[in-house]
């Protein structure tokens, strides 16, 4: 009976994953890079004490918003960086667009950065347009094809959107969101992981 109703439980956290634009795996590190294996279909995962997170691989793609430039996570080197893959054509993605601006604005004087990375959107017209009407602050790569997203191999969650990822000041992953946010949900974490001492420190 307890085997039935943890695979009962287990069933029902992935129709919850299902909520999402698309499906997704899950999340553990290992050994300094990640393979995510979501236990029991989390869609929050946060990795602490700081020693036990893993990095991303390279990440770089083009402006959605400039054509032709090039945007890298390097570019925002010792900054909490907030990354959140999303699409004009997801629902999720739209409603919470003014959450994350508004905390990419309460935080920014932190050392916080958000970078948006987009997906699946063929009309890039649209999705320009789409960061033109919610008033977006903060620069995406342009991704159609998920390239950018596939360069990181395993080590990234590439078939949910949206995802945001909390990387902390060295760009190791501090936490992961598999499902949509509210900005209540996101600042207190992303203002914790600011304040962390570097090693500097």
């Amino acid at each position: 009976m307890r085997k039935a109703l943890h695979a009962i439980a287990g069933l029902l956290c992935g129709v919850a994953l299902l909520s999402s634009c698309a499906t997704g795996t899950d999340a553990v590190a290992t050994g300094g890079t990640f393979d995510f294996v979501s236990p029991g279909g989390q869609t929050r995962i946060f990795y602490d004490p700081p020693a036990d997170r893993g990095t991303l691989g390279t990440l770089t793609g083009e402006d959605l918003m400039n054509e032709g430039e090039m945007i890298s996570l390097d570019d925002f080197a010792g900054e909490v960086v907030v990354l959140n893959v999303w699409g004009q054509w997801c629902a999720p993605c739209r409603s919470e667009a003014d959450d994350l601006e508004q905390v990419y604005q309460e935080t920014k004087d932190l050392g916080v950065a958000f970078l948006g990375i987009n997906v699946r959107d063929n009309q890039r017209d649209k999705a320009q347009d789409f960061m033109t009407d919610q008033q977006i602050g903060y620069p995406s790569i342009y991704d159609p094809a998920m390239r950018s997203l596939l360069a990181l191999g395993r080590n990234y969650p590439t078939s949910v959107v949206p995802t945001t990822i909390v990387l902390d000041r060295e760009h190791r992953v501090a936490a992961v969101y598999l499902t949509e946010l509210l900005a209540s949900d996101l600042q207190p974490v992303v203002e914790r992981i600011a304040a962390e001492p570097t090693e500097d420190q």
